[in-house]
């Protein structure tokens, strides 16, 4: 009995242990269980916020687009041509005052001999009057001082003063013919004046011809400037920066091409545009080259395919005394020199040279630089020039219109 107990205590023990492992949740399960449990981040609910609508914008009306040009710049208004040499007369007097003053101090002796006529000669001789000049105001003084005997400083004055102006030749017509003509023979209406400079590089060729422009702008001229001197670029530049200055139209070609292609265009230029002058400034020619100067004379014949040339001024500069005469004598052979520039005629320059060179080509001086200035260039007038050689620096500054 004791045993049947036994045996049911034993077999419900097994059978609850075996619920019980049963029942028990496995390694898996356990791990499972014990990790911590994550929850999920709360959703954001993103806000988009719209702008009302907006109401239907009303187009403004459309302008046409002016487009504005950039200011030009200020041209410069140089004074009229007329007069310049009077204003000018001071520095001339103040270069020339020793030619003059030496003439006057001699003439002025109680005793003129010879001795004192040979030193009136040399004074003009070394003022570059030239030879047969000298030879000239020399006998008509000399026959002046019989005739009047005692002489007084105003009598002295006067009697040479008379003397240079008939050396001058102030019948020569200095006339610078840069006016257009309105009767064309061709009947187009009309055609412009052309002017050709020329001479030696150095001389002040180019800086003469934008000289010449901007006098002539003053006077109230319409001008075209050629810039035929395509040999040196510095040249065109030159010419273009006075023009520029005026409102001149520059017509200028590459550094190189032919001069007298350029010259033909700019006179083409100067009827097309209706203006009143064209210069043309040539290339620089050294006179004993005879090539350059045939094709100086090639430019002379092409420009005259459109009408005749009315002035070749050449430059010469004043202190190279007898050598600017050789250089004028073959200038003129080539191209028919009609008037003569000397420039630096207020520095070192002697004003016996204004006599020899007219007296060399039978050719007036028509104009005379002064000055460094864009203005001093003037038409040369005998009697103020004769004035200046004979007057005081200080009475002819005084005398200077203001």
């Amino acid at each position: 009995m004791e045993f049947v107990i036994l045996g049911v205590v034993v077999a419900v023990v097994f059978v609850a242990a075996l619920v019980g492992f049963l029942r028990a949740p496995s390694r898996r399960e356990l791990r499972s269980a014990q990790r911590p449990e994550i929850a999920a981040p709360p959703a954001q609910t993103q806000t988009i916020e719209t702008a009302p609508p907006e109401a239907p914008e009303q187009l403004a009306p459309t302008l046409p687009t002016v487009e504005t040009a950039p200011p030009e710049p200020a041209l410069d208004v140089p004074p009229p041509s007329a007069g310049r040499m009077v204003r000018l007369r001071s520095r001339l007097a103040r270069s020339q005052s020793g030619f003059g003053k030496g003439l006057l101090t001699l003439l002025a002796r109680d005793t003129i001999d010879e001795d004192t006529w040979d030193e009136v000669e040399e004074t003009l001789l070394t003022a570059d009057v030239g030879v047969a000049a000298t030879r000239q105001i020399v006998d008509n003084l000399r026959t002046q001082v019989k005739v009047l005997g005692a002489r007084t400083p105003d009598q002295v004055r006067t009697m040479l003063r008379d003397q240079l102006l008939v050396a001058l030749d102030q019948d020569l017509d200095r006339t610078l013919h840069t006016q257009r003509h309105e009767d064309s023979v061709d009947g187009n209406g009309g055609r412009p004046a052309v002017v050709l400079v020329v001479g030696v590089n150095g001389t002040g060729k180019t800086t003469t011809c934008g000289k010449l422009g901007r006098a002539l702008v003053g006077d109230g001229r319409r001008v075209v400037l050629g810039a035929a001197d395509t040999f040196r670029a510095a040249a065109a530049e030159q010419l273009t920066t006075w023009g520029e200055r005026v409102g001149a139209y520059v017509v200028r070609g590459p550094e190189g091409s032919d001069p007298a292609s350029v010259a033909f265009d700019a006179v083409k230029e100067g009827v097309d545009e209706g203006v009143d002058t064209v210069l043309i400034d040539t290339a620089g020619r050294l006179h004993t080259k005879q090539g350059l100067m045939d094709e100086l004379g090639k430019v002379k014949r092409v420009v005259e395919r459109q009408g005749p040339v009315d002035e070749v001024l050449l430059v010469l500069d004043a202190t190279t005394g007898q050598n600017g005469l050789v250089q004028a004598r073959v200038f003129g052979e080539v191209v028919d020199v009609t008037g003569i520039v000397l420039t630096k005629l207020d520095g070192t320059a002697k004003g016996g040279i204004v006599i020899s060179v007219q007296r060399e080509l039978g050719v007036p001086v028509k104009l005379v630089g002064l000055g460094e200035g864009p203005d001093d260039l003037a038409p040369f007038e005998p009697e103020a020039f004769v004035d200046a050689l004979l007057d005081e620096p200080q009475q002819a500054q005084l005398d200077e219109p203001s």
